[in-house]
């Protein structure tokens, strides 16, 4: 069939298809863009306000236990040389249980595991001697301790601080504790207790061995944790945040950090439904709110297209008419596709490459950390995927500055974020074409070197630290910062293992003094 014989297709309807399908693809791909940006936004910004809440949380609970522990302390100074006098240590216990509501009971416990003290009198164990290998922590250790869980000689499931007595000489007489009931009211409900939401949301916290000594449903305080994510890394020490599975099969956002003083950790998590609960509704609202702009631009597109055909639709008119042969071979002449169909196009192509690049520059906005310009968690990402992919091996470079929180609290956080940039700055000048760096959050920034063994990155890694040893920082001053280093030799070891290992390399490196590189070996 030859191209003569085809139907024309009408000029305005081939205009209005081709405008309201481009508003429609444009508008569909708009709303799905925003729908994905908004989903990750939402889940990202709860697993952060988790972790920042519950690092906060960790840091008042560590603070009341510094304060009880140093309350245990002085009463412990004065009960040097009143050992054998029962009325002081009588006194002592009273005084030191009703000034605060630290703790729900106080004793005093003397070289043979006798109690010779306690308030409330109530709990009428003064006299009994400790035997079990819980309450016996306390006599064994001679030292300062906060003890794992145990049931007392009254028969209450509880923790207790405790501060070793010495006479003058240096002889152990005992020890005074106080004493946090878990499955009553205590302390820890009073700075936890009210945190509890209505859509699902709460906290719990969990001692060394994965106990639960906080949680919102009492019953639960006791039990031992297994299979958790989350527990897992915040008793490693761990601040982070991750989805996780709860004990009811809940997919959660959870957040947590340690309480460094005692070994416990606080888990502060919100269901992922509930953070996504008002997302459909917020798009649907959105396209309601948009609809009558979108028909007032169709209707726009149609008086357009009529407008621009009615000139050619008026000419066809008028040629019909027109018997010279000179004009309709003219017109015969004329190619089915005009100038202006062609600059239709051209603007349609123009206009989708417009939106494409707004995508992009979407999809790379996402990926970077506005403060630095380095890639954030979502790039960072990224490139661990296409090193997995690729199976391209690689050194990792996990940092943070040494006592950041020195440089907020003196300068402020304006000063803080100026150090932050500096330290960027500092660390794309010392970077190679294809390493990527990286901003994990906060201070904390990593460094992926691939192709590299571990030899090389500890030059280079210590190559920067010393860079920023040297370089004075606006405002604050001199810093230093602490580096880990890791390496991913392949398959044969997970990315996450080898994360893990960098990250336990700045632990250690900040445990031995900061302002150093240390190196974990792969296994």
């Amino acid at each position: 069939m030859s191209l003569t014989s085809l139907p024309k297709l009408n000029l305005r309807s081939l205009i209005l298809a081709l405008a309201v399908f481009s508003v429609l693809i444009t508008l569909g791909n708009s709303f799905y863009a925003t729908y994905k940006v908004q989903h990750a936004l939402l889940i990202n910004n709860t697993l952060e306000a988790n972790r920042v809440y519950a690092a906060k949380l960790a840091e008042m609970t560590d603070a009341f236990l510094k304060s009880a522990q140093d309350q245990l302390a002085y009463s412990a100074s004065l009960l040097g040389s009143q050992m054998h006098n029962k009325s002081a240590l009588m006194d002592e216990v009273r005084r030191l249980n009703q000034q605060s509501d630290s703790f729900n009971s106080v004793v005093i416990v003397d070289a043979n595991a006798v109690i010779v003290a306690t308030s409330p009198e109530t709990l009428q164990v003064k006299g009994f001697t400790l035997s079990s290998p819980g309450a016996q922590q306390s006599i064994d250790a001679k030292k300062p301790l906060i003890t794992d869980p145990f049931i007392s000689p009254a028969g209450n499931y509880i923790i207790s601080l405790s501060h070793p007595i010495f006479n003058d000489n240096g002889h152990y007489l005992g020890y005074i504790a106080g004493t946090i009931y878990l499955q009553q009211d205590n302390i820890l409900g009073s700075i936890l207790g009210k945190h509890y939401y209505q859509d699902g949301s709460y906290l719990y916290v969990v001692d060394r061995h994965k106990t639960l000594i906080y949680h919102p449903d009492a019953h639960r305080i006791g039990q031992r944790v297994a299979n958790n994510l989350a527990i897992d890394e915040v008793t490693a020490g761990t601040e982070h945040s991750h989805t996780a599975i709860n004990s009811r099969g809940i997919e959660m956002l959870a957040g947590f950090a340690p309480v460094t003083r005692s070994g416990w950790g606080v888990v502060a998590q919100r269901p992922q439904q509930a953070t996504l609960a008002g997302l459909d509704g917020h798009i649907i609202n959105v396209f309601i709110k948009s609809m009558p702009l979108v028909l007032f631009t169709l209707a726009g597109i149609w008086l357009s297209a009529t407008f621009i055909s009615l000139p050619l639709w008026q000419l066809a008119k008028g040629a019909r008419l027109m018997d010279k042969k000179e004009i309709q071979q003219s017109i015969s002449g004329i190619p089915s596709w005009y100038f202006e169909a062609a600059q239709l196009k051209r603007a349609i192509l123009k206009g989708m490459g417009l939106l494409n690049d707004k995508i992009s520059q979407l999809h790379n906005d996402s990926h970077t950390d506005a403060m630095t310009g380095l890639l954030n968690r979502r790039g960072m990402q990224q490139v661990l995927d296409e090193y997995r992919e690729e199976r391209q091996p690689f050194a990792i470079i996990t940092l943070d500055i040494d006592h950041f929180k020195r440089v907020n609290d003196t300068h402020g956080h304006d000063i803080g974020d100026k150090v932050i940039q500096a330290l960027a700055r500092l660390m794309r000048d010392h970077a190679r074409k294809g390493d990527a760096l990286c901003r994990s959050g906060g201070e904390e920034f990593m460094i992926f070197l691939p192709g590299l063994d571990l030899t090389l990155a500890l030059d280079i890694a210590e190559r920067l630290r010393l860079q920023v040893a040297g370089f004075e920082m606006p405002t604050a001053g001199f810093i230093t910062i602490s580096l880990g280093i890791a390496h991913w030799p392949g398959p044969a070891l997970t990315i996450n293992e080898a994360l893990k290992q960098a990250d336990k390399a700045l632990y250690l490196a900040k445990q031995q003094g900061r302002n150093r590189s240390l190196i974990t070996e792969s296994v």
